[in-house]
């Protein structure tokens, strides 16, 4: 397990959870995973499935995200592929054909490919190591982004009952969790949830008075920055990008108004850097694997907890510092007041009216505000003071230095290796070599190094090829691919 992890993947080790769920995914037993995001979900079918002879089907609800995980799998030299209705049919047959050559170890499908006519003949036609449904909460009604397709998902296990299906979600209730295992019909599976404590996020609430005032001071930290903005509406969004643009900054939007093409071109821009404020509706972001993203921030109150927890969980996904802002005002709770009036059926007009009202309590809450995200999660989070959100730096503890304003200062990388700083112009250097490479093979530039990778690069300078392996994420794919360039660009660096 370990040498392919480091092999393909550049890690030395484990996160948490992660070796347990392989080698239950091995054993051929059926897991639901929780798993925060950023935690490493994805590793948890990817790395068995390199293990087993035959293909891993991955059932994913976004093509961008898809894309994404294809093309960083690619990028770590692991053949995967994918179908989706933006394929045309003999691009379609010809992804079918490589799965059945048996040269594909993964192929990730949309959940309504199921039932197109003839498609579960395919399946059964093949190999299958394992079947993983990410975002598996979309399987569910009570959860906050449910998808009628995904109920299909229902029949798997009913055709392929010897094969090991793999669960996952980044947030479900008590309640969400239960539906999954229902829907899905899994009886001896194994349910394993990790912490969904993220220490590098920092959470703060700003009342919403010249909000376009304090959202220009926080950008104004985040240069070049990867920033996410959510507003309540389409008209909202749009005004805000009107706003920002005009003071300067390079931002675009994101939400159900505009045509397909352009939000996949918006939402391209933003992924490959060429654009670093994305302002959206909520319909921006499932499964965005763009690790880099440092703020976020809610323009207006979101509809509930779980969906507030995703997508501020958009944020550090790299485990590197970053902030959450949300802008609270009793104005945004009677615009939502009025849609969930409008609500036909009595229990989930009832449901809505409970959602808001959590948030509204996180709002104005008056201790850790990660204690009642965690709760919330049915964790207990027994620390008495987090130091990474607004109340808690509120009210230091008498070892902790009393901080006269308790705006949260915007975490720095600078000291975000444990503390290391590293040499900032090397570091830029690196980015935009990364940026040259990212364009020549057309993929974010994530998938080329991650911020971490640089920022090990920057303080380590490795001169040899065994050094630059030592880096994280540097994998034998990587350092066959990139590894030249990079050195020969600090080895330049640190002659002079």
């Amino acid at each position: 397990m370990e040498q392919i992890l480091k092999k393909h993947f550049g890690y030395d080790k484990f996160r948490p959870l992660q070796k347990e769920i392989i080698a239950q995914v091995l054993a051929k037993k059926d897991c639901v995973v929780l798993m925060p995001t950023g935690g490493g979900k994805s590793l948890c079918f990817q790395l068995p499935a390199l293990m087993q002879d035959g293909l891993a089907i991955v059932i994913s609800p976004l093509i961008s995200l898809m894309k994404d995980q294809v093309d960083a799998l690619c990028a770590n030299g692991i053949n995967a592929d994918l179908i989706n209705s933006s394929q045309t049919p003999k691009q379609i047959l010809a992804v079918m054909e490589k799965a059945r050559s048996k040269t594909l170890k993964m192929l990730y499908i949309a959940p309504e490919r199921l039932g197109v006519e003839g498609f579960l003949d395919f399946l059964h036609s093949l190999r299958i190591s394992l079947i993983a449904i990410d975002e598996a909460h979309c399987i569910s009604q009570w959860g906050h982004d449910f998808r009628p397709d995904y109920r299909n998902l229902s029949m798997l296990k009913r055709q392929f009952p010897d094969i090991a299906i793999i669960a996952l979600t980044a947030t479900a209730t008590q309640m969400v969790r239960d539906d999954i295992i229902k829907q899905l019909g899994l009886k001896n599976y194994q349910l394993f949830v990790s912490s969904f404590n993220r220490p590098n996020l920092s959470y703060q609430v700003m009342p919403k008075k010249d909000s376009l005032g304090s959202i220009k001071a926080l950008l104004n930290n985040y240069k070049n920055k990867s920033v996410i903005i959510y507003c309540f509406s389409r008209n909202d969004t749009e005004t805000l990008v009107n706003n920002l643009n005009d003071h300067g900054f390079l931002a675009i939007a994101y939400h159900a108004g505009l045509n397909a093409k352009t939000r996949q071109q918006n939402q391209e821009d933003f992924i490959k850097d060429r654009v670093n404020i994305m302002v959206a509706t909520i319909a921006f972001g499932m499964g965005i694997d763009k690790p880099d993203v440092r703020l976020v921030i809610h323009h207006s109150l979101p509809k509930s907890i779980e969906g507030y927890y995703q997508e501020t969980g958009r944020a550090g996904r790299d485990g590197l510092p970053a902030e959450c802002v949300l802008f609270f005002s009793y104005a945004d709770k009677f615009k939502q007041d009025f849609f969930i009036g409008n609500i036909r059926d009595d229990d989930e007009r009832e449901r809505a009216q409970e959602n808001l009202n959590q948030v509204l309590r996180y709002g104005d809450l008056p201790y850790c505000r990660r204690k009642f995200l965690l709760n919330y999660f049915n964790e207990e989070y027994t620390d008495q003071n987090c130091l990474n959100c607004d109340q808690c730096i509120k009210k230091p503890l008498s070892s902790v230095p009393p901080i006269s304003s308790f705006v949260i200062k915007p975490p720095s990388l600078d000291i975000a290796l444990e503390g290391d700083a590293y040499d900032k112009i090397l570091f830029e250097k690196l980015r935009a070599l990364r940026m040259e490479e990212s364009k020549r093979l057309h993929v974010p530039p994530y998938v080329v190094f991650g911020d971490k990778a640089l920022i090990q690069m920057a303080k380590h300078l490795p001169k040899t090829q065994n050094e630059f392996l030592e880096i994280h994420g540097v994998g034998q794919q990587k350092l066959a691919q990139f590894g030249k360039q990079f050195l020969a660009l600090i080895k330049e660096y640190t002659s002079k």
